[in-house]
């Protein structure tokens, strides 16, 4: 019954369906702290909306849509020691706890997160430099940017606003790379063993880059970027 209730909080549902936190965090970020502490049935529930942009809600007498585009954000550490793969300290998790640990969060749920993103511990020099970081100011100013251009890009398409929500289709027409890119690209592919929806989101993620440099055409570096960001798609992750 606990297990029902968790999910009715998350994703809606009820006699008269109700909004869960999902549809709640429409047009805004759900953010997902220690992300393998969810429930693995809770977490499969996310995988409609993060691909429809919306919940559907069925009972023997409705079905009931809610809207559901919202920015997903997770966090979660490698292990459960927390050490794993770090650069100083020793992970001390028994044979096999990483591994099941990380499998809490399927494949085809990383498939549709974008950006994965290894986070390394910062030294003490880092934290005490004197090295001036790019003002958030100046990042505000080339998102904006970036948004206009993808504004321009999408005006004839009314339910397309961004590249994250470009079909299948227009991922083809848009997202045109060079002979050299597609050799990059392919390699990848071969080497992660990416799936088809990893390879759309790639390009995606390409043409947003190449829109925040200001480019017209995707460039071979900012492909590289792209594919870098499948970091969890790499075979032997978790070892």
């Amino acid at each position: 019954m606990l297990k029902y209730r968790y999910l009715w909080f998350f994703a809606g549902g009820g006699g008269l369906p109700q909004p869960g936190e999902i549809s709640l965090a429409h047009n805004g970020v759900l953010f997902l702290d220690e992300l393998p502490e969810f429930k693995r049935t809770v977490l499969e529930v996310m995988r409609q909306p993060l691909e429809e942009r919306r919940v559907t809600i069925s009972r023997a007498k409705v079905s009931v849509d809610f809207p559901a585009n919202f920015m997903l954000m997770a966090s979660m550490n490698p292990c459960p020691c927390g050490y794993y793969n770090h650069p100083e300290k020793e992970c001390v998790c028994p044979p096999g706890a990483v591994q099941r640990y990380l499998n809490k969060v399927s494949g085809p749920l990383l498939d549709r997160i974008d950006l994965h993103v290894e986070v390394t511990p910062v030294s003490f020099e880092q934290m005490t430099s004197d090295r001036k970081a790019e003002s958030s100011d100046t990042i505000r100013e080339r998102v904006i940017a970036a948004r206009a251009v993808q504004d321009k890009r999408f005006e004839n398409h009314p339910e397309v606003h961004s590249n994250a929500l470009m079909p299948s289709q227009m991922v083809k027409e848009l997202c045109l790379i060079s002979t050299a890119g597609k050799a990059l690209l392919k390699n990848a592919m071969e080497k992660l063993g990416l799936s088809a929806r990893a390879y759309d989101r790639i390009l995606k993620v390409s043409r947003t880059i190449a829109d925040l440099a200001k480019s017209e055409e995707i460039k071979i570096e900012h492909l590289a970027e792209a594919i870098q960001y499948r970091s969890l798609d790499r075979e032997g992750w978790a070892g």
